[in-house]
């Protein structure tokens, strides 16, 4: 059977393979599917830099059922971004990381109401207090919504742990910081200092405060549901490269 290209999400594919598994190639590890490794649309062929990060992507292929679900498959779709996107781009990917810690949510505390402020400060100070100590990395904190310019010194040095990881690692810290609004949690998961569940919950704080005093209607709860799962993902995903 001649290989298959990893397809954009839209329409659903019929599964074409029974057998999946994951082969030591080279410095890598390839996913296979029937003996030979699925592609992307620009032909590479799937791979990672560990052997749990390769078989963190073959159970996405091997839990499919008759149709491929492609919109489900976060590790595998960001393996291929890792794989054809960030090489040529390290640069620009690792600079926008650092703009989002110029701007970043754990950095600006409510004025009021003294409740939030306090849930706050109790969930993201902890965060911030070791990213000074352990990545020597010290953020200014704002109170309300104007922007607070951070340290010259320290975006440089958010750019500089960035562009220290491979392209995977690159790769997840970029899929991180918008999910989260913050690259100090996209960090600290990459750190494994917390769970992709645990960062995702510091990242809603205002969120839940919100919905606890108004209610959560149903789409906003299918799309914390859905976030949460690429939340969980991401965390397992820094742990596979850390294998």
């Amino acid at each position: 059977m001649a290989e298959r290209g990893f397809q954009e999400p839209g329409e659903k594919p019929r599964r074409f393979y029974a057998s999946v598994a994951v082969q030591a190639e080279g410095s890598g590890f390839q996913v296979l599917l029937d003996g030979r490794s699925p592609r992307s649309s620009k032909g590479a062929k799937l791979s990672a830099p560990t052997e749990a990060l390769a078989r963190m992507m073959a159970n996405e292929w091997a839990a499919q059922g008759d149709f491929i679900e492609l919109a489900g498959m976060n590790a595998t779709r960001l393996g291929f971004t890792a794989l054809e996107a960030i090489p040529s781009a390290r640069d620009q990917v690792a600079q926008q990381f650092a703009d989002y810690a110029g701007s970043d949510l754990i950095c600006y505390f409510a004025e009021a109401p003294t409740a939030l402020v306090q849930r706050q400060t109790e969930a993201w100070e902890p965060v911030l207090a070791r990213a000074e100590s352990e990545l020597g990395l010290p953020f200014v904190r704002a109170a309300g919504i104007r922007h607070q310019r951070q340290p010259d010194l320290t975006l440089s040095g958010v750019k500089a742990l960035a562009l220290a990881h491979d392209d995977f690692g690159l790769a997840g810290l970029a899929f991180g910081a918008p999910l989260f609004g913050s690259a100090i949690l996209t960090l600290a998961l990459c750190k494994g200092w917390m769970s992709g569940e645990d960062a995702y919950a510091l990242s809603r704080v205002d969120e839940v405060f919100q919905e606890e005093k108004w209610g959560i209607d149903e789409e906003a709860a299918e799309r914390t549901a859905r976030l949460t799962l690429e939340a969980q993902m991401l965390g397992q995903w820094f742990q596979a490269l850390r294998a």
